[in-house]
């Protein structure tokens, strides 16, 4: 009998598995304290409640109790999270809750990062963490700025094991395919100057680009390009006014590579100002959402008139809103209302005025509001 050969690895692998699976759904929850010294009057033991919030097909609020909890607590803040859904005698939500105070970058502070056991909450519906930070340790931090602090609240719903069996299968050798690195070929075909046939000044500044590349990703510049109103020669550089150089960078970049380039935290919100404007004037939906998600979680004090102008004039709805939502309370408003923001905001957005009057503010501040537009 001939002996049979082969190579080590082509041949089909056989394969049998089973799993315990722990099923699990997760989602999280930001709560902004704003006006903090103000909540400071509310007694120990006494809570402000959250707008209530959706994970895992339950409703949940959130419980801030700024003098704590119980007696023994009253130097601190406490947290907790609450089901509000009617849950059936037979029926168990076992959840774990992490509540974390976030710094002013976003991110969790270690030192004050707690995770829950978990917990029953048709059993007791309320549950969470007594001492999340002393206020006079938060009110010396940095982590308290313009009179605001955020929390995160991670909210994990378990539900029951169970085990499945994965039939024997015949496998062939898997292959690793690596994610796609389109973005990176673009980019390097940006900063190579590789075939360009286009050029832009902006400012004292001259970029090169590609006709096609620009063409694709925006109905302006392929309108500019190759439509009836195309450009005279490509020797010639196009004069971009109304617009900063590093703003136009960023703005190339995003639409070769899709992203925007690395910023400080504190560069961000102003260039995701002036990039909504450019996304607006050059048609790119997508950088225009992702600008609007930016400016939306930077709202507070200082910069929402300047955010609300930008929403109304270039036609951000959600943005609009978001902005409309946080004027609502009296206290940011007050505040709002002495700022030259507001002013620029009164005389350059009418019509805002009548959004804030009409949907967002209390009728006992329509006096006030009326004065300040008119002074």
């Amino acid at each position: 009998m001939a002996a049979s050969s082969g190579v080590a690895g082509d041949d089909p692998i056989s394969r049998s598995a089973s799993s315990i699976v722990a099923s699990a759904v997760s989602g999280s929850h930001l709560l902004k304290i704003v006006g903090y010294s103000r909540t400071k009057e509310v007694p120990n033991g006494k809570q402000i409640r959250s707008f209530p919030f959706r994970v895992g097909g339950r409703t949940w609020h959130l419980d801030y109790f700024p003098n704590g909890a119980m007696p023994e607590d009253i130097d601190f803040i406490s947290l907790y999270l609450t089901l509000d859904d009617t849950v059936a005698k037979d029926e168990a939500v076992k959840a774990q809750a992490k509540f974390s105070l976030l710094d002013q970058h976003g991110k969790p502070v270690p030192t004050h990062n707690f995770t829950t056991q978990i917990r029953d909450f048709a059993v007791c519906k309320g549950w969470g963490i007594k001492r999340l930070i002393k206020r006079e340790e938060l009110e010396k931090s940095e982590h308290l700025k313009d009179d605001s602090f955020t929390v995160k609240v991670d909210v994990t719903i378990l539900s029951d094991f169970h085990v499945q069996e994965t039939p024997s299968i015949l496998e062939p050798p898997s292959i690793s395919v690596p994610p796609s690195d389109m973005q990176r070929h673009f980019g390097d075909l940006l900063s190579s100057k590789t075939g360009i046939d286009v050029k832009f000044q902006v400012g004292q500044e001259t970029f090169s680009a590609h006709r096609l590349v620009l063409a694709a990703r925006s109905p302006v510049f392929r309108a500019e390009f190759f439509g009836p109103m195309k450009e005279g020669t490509m020797r010639e550089a196009i004069q971009i006014d109304d617009m900063e150089a590093e703003v136009f960078k960023a703005l190339l970049t995003f639409m070769y590579t899709d992203a925007l380039p690395d910023m400080d935290q504190g560069e961000e919100c102003a260039m995701a100002q002036h990039l909504l404007v450019a996304a607006d004037r050059y048609d790119l939906g997508r950088l225009k959402l992702i600008c609007q998600d930016k400016l939306s979680s930077g709202i507070d004090t200082s910069s929402v008139a300047t955010i609300l102008a930008l929403a109304d004039q270039h036609h951000c709805h959600e943005l609009k809103a978001a902005c409309l939502k946080f004027l609502s309370s009296p206290a940011n408003l007050d505040v709002v209302m002495e700022s030259e923001g507001f002013e620029l905001l009164t005389k350059s957005c009418p019509g805002v005025m009548k959004d804030i009057l009409r949907s967002h503010v209390a009728p006992s501040l329509l006096g006030k509001t009326k004065s300040r537009a008119s002074a």
